[in-house]
């Protein structure tokens, strides 16, 4: 008798263990993935608060000891310099434009390769998908020296120098977004043209056997049946592509030198932050900090677009990952 008690008491310790086990276990994972979520929040939101709060502080409330987050005298200063200094409004018209037209080429490009190489089987075509595959490995700037000439001494294989006697420089243009990415050969088309094989190879062959039944071609089946359901990889591609463009400053700022997008103004900001100031606010000059924080509201004012663009597409983008390639 004795024995049994012991051992169902025993029983009900190392019962009550295991529940205290699982109880501990059931909080701790929610409490970590909750700290956890915390500091990811932080690490990438703190940035954009510091410059959201220096972009309506004062001059004042940067000397203050007591002013870190919340300004006392709230001020539009640093904005307006930083919209005039940045020509802000033309600026952000010339970025958008540039973005949705190499969105708009690289969509159209890179979708009819990504369905050639999971639909059209020719001899080669591995080989070929190999070297896409590749140019997603490679630096962009083991090609950039070459490209650069190309462009500067742009001929069309020979023939407007055979017209004209002469090559036509296309640096300081758009011209230079416009063939790379027409072509395929933009900033990460690599990938792009990866993400669509990838989601073409999903969908079933029925759907396009029996649009061949039904008299059409490879282009009206592509056009009509393909693209229609390839909805998410498009949506995919064209956010990547939107938002590398946008934020792109080794392109930008070689083909372009003297056009007004984000790229040339951001890298361009703190000399004209100086020569603008400095004869505004002359002690500005040996006040870098209130340079700093100029600085700090024209690149939110960069951002800011990028930001609304992800807030308002972000429960579609999310869906559109998880139905193409790259996850799952």
């Amino acid at each position: 008798m004795i024995k049994d008690r012991i051992k169902d008491k025993n029983k009900m310790i190392k019962d009550k263990i295991q529940m205290i086990d699982q109880h501990v276990k059931k909080l701790l994972w929610p409490l970590t993935r909750a700290l956890l979520v915390i500091e990811l929040c932080f690490v990438i939101l703190y940035p954009i608060i510091k410059k959201i709060s220096n972009a309506v502080k004062s001059r004042s409330d940067m000397l203050s000891p007591i002013v870190l987050w919340i300004p006392q005298n709230f001020s539009l200063d640093n904005l307006r310099y930083a919209i005039e200094i940045m020509d802000y409004w033309k600026t952000l018209i010339n970025t958008t434009c540039l973005s949705l037209l190499t969105t708009f080429l690289v969509l159209v490009s890179c979708s009819l390769a990504g369905y050639g190489f999971a639909r059209l089987k020719f001899k080669g075509s591995n080989l070929l998908f190999a070297c896409v595959i590749l140019t997603i490995l490679v630096p962009p700037t083991t090609i950039f020296i070459p490209m650069y000439f190309n462009l500067r001494n742009f001929s069309l294989m020979g023939l407007t120098k055979l017209i004209t006697g002469k090559t036509v420089n296309l640096l300081n243009t758009f011209w230079p977004f416009i063939l790379t990415s027409i072509t395929g050969n933009s900033f990460k088309a690599g990938l792009f043209i990866f993400i669509f094989r990838q989601f073409f190879r999903g969908i079933p062959k029925e759907l396009e056997e029996a649009a061949y039944v039904d008299g059409a071609g490879i282009t009206k089946t592509f056009v009509s049946i393909m693209l229609p359901n390839a909805v998410p990889a498009i949506i995919t591609v064209a956010l990547f592509s939107f938002v590398w463009q946008w934020n792109d400053s080794f392109y930008t700022t070689t083909y372009l030198t003297s056009a007004k997008v984000m790229a040339i103004q951001l890298s361009s900001l703190p000399y004209n932050l100086m020569a603008h100031l400095t004869p505004q606010l002359p002690d500005s000059q040996a006040d870098p900090f209130y340079l700093s924080m100029v600085q700090d509201t024209g690149i939110l004012l960069a951002m800011l677009p990028l930001i609304i663009l992800y807030i308002a597409t972000q429960r579609y983008f999310v869906e559109s990952i998880e139905r193409t390639g790259i996850v799952g």
